[in-house]
C-alpha cells in the first residue's frame, strides 16, 4: 500500500494539483501546431529544391537556381537547428514581434526542407531515365512528366525516409523553449520547477512523444501497404 500511495501522491502532486497537467496539454498543442506547419513548409520547399537539383543534374537546366539551392542546403545542413531557431527569432524576425508558433514553424520548416530535398532528389534520381523519355514521347511536357510519372514513383521509394524525417522533426521541436515557447518539453520542465520532482513530468513528456511517433509510424505502414497494393 505504501508504494501505491507514493505513486498516487506523486501523480497528484505533478498533474492534478493546481491543474498542472494543463501545462502538458498546452505544450502538446503548440508542439503539434509547430510540427504541422513545419511539415507542410518543409515538404513544399523540399520538393521544389529536389526538382530543381535533379533537373539540373539530368539536363543542366536551372543553373542559377541550382546554385541557390546548393547554398541553401549547405548552410542549413551545416549549422545546428538550435542556432537557426535563435537566428530566426532574435535576428531575422526580431523586429516583427511574431507569434512563436510561426517563428518555430518557419525555422523548423526551412530546416526540414533541406533534408526532405535530398531525400526526394535521391528518389527522383533513382527512377529510370526511360520513364522520362516515355512521358515525353506521349506528348507530356516537363511539368506533366514530373507530376504524373516521376514524382509518384519517387514518392513511393522515399516514403519511409520522409516519415523518419518527420519523426525527427517532431522531436526536434523540443528546443522551441529556448525562445520562450511553451511546448511539451517546456511544459514538463515548468511542472518540475513547481514540484522539484523531475521523474513524473519528464516521463510523461517522453510517453507522449512516444505515442505520437507510434501513431505516425502506424499510419505510415498503412500507407505503405496501400501503395504496394496499388502497384499490383
Amino acid at each position: 500500500m505504501g508504494f501505491l500511495q507514493n505513486l498516487y501522491d506523486g501523480f497528484y502532486l505533478n498533474f492534478i494539483k493546481d491543474d498542472r497537467y494543463l501545462w502538458l496539454v498546452s505544450g502538446l498543442k503548440n508542439t503539434l501546431l509547430i510540427t504541422i506547419f513545419a511539415v507542410i513548409l518543409g515538404t513544399i520547399i523540399g520538393f521544389i529544391v529536389a526538382i530543381i537539383r535533379s533537373t539540373y543534374e539530368k539536363s543542366g537546366s536551372f543553373k542559377i537556381l541550382n546554385g541557390v539551392c546548393t547554398v541553401y542546403l549547405t548552410v542549413i545542413r551545416g549549422t545546428p537547428t538550435m542556432i537557426q531557431l535563435l537566428i530566426m527569432n532574435f535576428v531575422i524576425l526580431a523586429s516583427f514581434n511574431m507569434n512563436p508558433i510561426i517563428v518555430g514553424g518557419l525555422s523548423f520548416g526551412i530546416n526540414s526542407g533541406a533534408y526532405v530535398a535530398e531525400i526526394v532528389r535521391s528518389g527522383i534520381m533513382s527512377i529510370d531515365p526511360g520513364q522520362t523519355e516515355a512521358g515525353r514521347s506521349l506528348g507530356l511536357n516537363f511539368t506533366q512528366t514530373m507530376q504524373l510519372i516521376i514524382i509518384p514513383q519517387a514518392f513511393k521509394n522515399v516514403l519511409p525516409a520522409l516519415v523518419n524525417e518527420f519523426i525527427v522533426l517532431i522531436k526536434e521541436t523540443s528546443i522551441i523553449g529556448y525562445i520562450g515557447m511553451m511546448d511539451l518539453t517546456k511544459g514538463a520542465m515548468t511542472i518540475q520547477s513547481r514540484t522539484f520532482d523531475p521523474t513524473w513530468p519528464l516521463l510523461a513528456a517522453a510517453v507522449i512523444y512516444l505515442v505520437i511517433v507510434m501513431i505516425l509510424t502506424f499510419f505510415m505502414k498503412k500507407l505503405e501497404r496501400r501503395l504496394r497494393v496499388s502497384e499490383r
